[in-house]
């Protein structure tokens, strides 16, 4: 899993198939886009206008559970 911010375009990504190829964009929320590849499986998500919507665009905290 990869996340990412791109200050430019105040948009936070999260790629969990690196490499899938997206078929399918669906907004489902506004500001919340979901990617699918062909099988309909989820490979992405973006926040778009992320500063507004996450408290830390730029942080990021990682956490496992046993």
């Amino acid at each position: 899993m990869k996340v990412s911010y791109d200050a430019r375009t105040d948009t936070v990504t999260v790629i969990f198939k690196e490499g899938a190829a997206i078929a399918e964009s669906e907004e489902d929320r506004p500001g919340v886009v979901l990617d699918y590849d062909e099988r309909g499986e989820l490979v992405s998500l973006e926040v778009v206008d992320a500063s507004s919507r996450i408290t830390e665009p730029r942080k990021v905290e990682f956490q496992t559970t046993t």
